[in-house]
């Protein structure tokens, strides 16, 4: 498959700026790849697809506020840092992307905070953006990721073209995150209230529980026509025991077994055993999924509208069948859904 293939005029009036009222009131398209009937509902409707016994896996990474601005010292200039991931506890030694970057050079110190309370030298440079910085703080480890969170921002994607609001603190974050160290939420689990959680618990729906910390590689751009030539950022996963063993249950009686989302799809296919069972696995993953591609634990997939030419857009492809998911991604605009991080959902099946 090249890029090319997944290219399409997307209007800019359906990438949606805000979440709809209620978590679960977004609109879900449903797509049957044996038939390949689409249906049109509302996300609570995603009930009526499962029954006892089924199983959604679901990403329980939180999102920590990773988005702090700081001052450059003398100029005095407004510098823009997006945390992306921490290298060394205690030398406070982070990987961070920078703006403008052309104003950071190493040696530069950043100042944080209205009494500077918070100083960063940079020390390296890592990509044209990225840099890495050392956290110079008075207080110790507790108190200095206290001061992270106070300072920082809840990281809004670039696709959501406004100022950040209170709301979003609650509603950029899935209802069952609880490890945190991710920059951009699981976006298909945006989806779950509490009531429509329980209303699947008492149906005998179970929960299977992993971790993947999204990087911001998940949405950097795809800059090769050759997909099999690009190569996506490491990120790391978490898939305990129980939660396999729950899958591995599932598989043997041909139950529903549902990726709540790409980052899911990629965990769980990311550790397959030669017997095609899911392993129990902590470590990275660098997986890259596109079609054709054959999957092994999942056979239905919750998951979000994508941009054109995303790795997002790329995996559901490989999933629902390229020709029904790019169809049904015309189906989408003419029906005027909204795309992206806030936007409406998909269920494959």
């Amino acid at each position: 498959m090249k890029l090319s293939h997944f290219g399409f005029e997307l209007p800019e009036e359906l990438l949606a700026e805000y979440p709809t009222e209620h978590r679960d009131e977004s609109r879900l398209m449903v797509l049957h790849r044996d038939t390949q009937k689409i249906e049109h509902k509302l996300f609570k409707d995603v009930i009526d697809y499962f029954d006892e016994g089924d199983i959604m896996m679901l990403n329980n990474t939180k999102v920590f506020p990773a988005r702090m601005f700081g001052n450059k010292e003398k100029t005095g200039a407004r510098i823009e840092v997006f945390l992306l991931r921490e290298l060394n506890a205690e030398n406070r030694l982070w990987d961070v992307l920078v703006d403008p970057a052309r104003k950071i050079r190493i040696g530069n110190k950043l100042f944080f905070g209205e009494d500077d309370s918070l100083v960063a030298e940079v020390i390296d440079n890592t990509t044209s953006r990225g840099r890495t910085l050392r956290f110079l703080y008075d207080g110790d480890y507790d108190e200095f990721r206290v001061k992270l969170q106070e300072l920082g921002q809840t990281p809004l994607p670039k696709t959501i073209n406004r100022e950040l609001e209170p709301e979003d603190e609650e509603r950029y974050q899935t209802i069952f995150a609880k490890h945190e160290g991710v920059v951009a939420a699981p976006t298909a689990g945006l989806h779950f209230s509490k009531h429509l959680m329980k209303r699947l618990e008492i149906k005998g729906v179970d929960f299977a529980e992993l971790t993947l910390h999204v990087g911001l590689g998940t949405f950097n751009s795809v800059e090769v026509e050759d997909l099999s030539k690009h190569k996506m950022d490491s990120e790391k996963i978490i898939i305990p025991e129980k939660t396999s063993k729950m899958v591995n249950s599932a598989l043997k009686t041909k139950k529903r077994i549902c990726a709540v989302g790409t980052t899911v799809m990629r965990t769980v296919e990311s550790s397959v055993s030669s017997s095609g069972e899911l392993n129990a696995f902590e470590g990275w993953t660098n997986k890259f999924i596109f079609p054709p591609h054959d999957f092994s634990i999942a056979n239905s997939m919750i998951t979000n509208l994508h941009t054109p030419k995303s790795t997002l857009l790329m995996q559901a492809a490989a999933f629902g069948g390229y020709d029904f998911v790019m169809e049904a991604y015309q189906v989408a605009i003419k029906e005027k859904y909204r795309f992206s991080t806030y936007g409406d959902a998909m269920l494959i099946i």
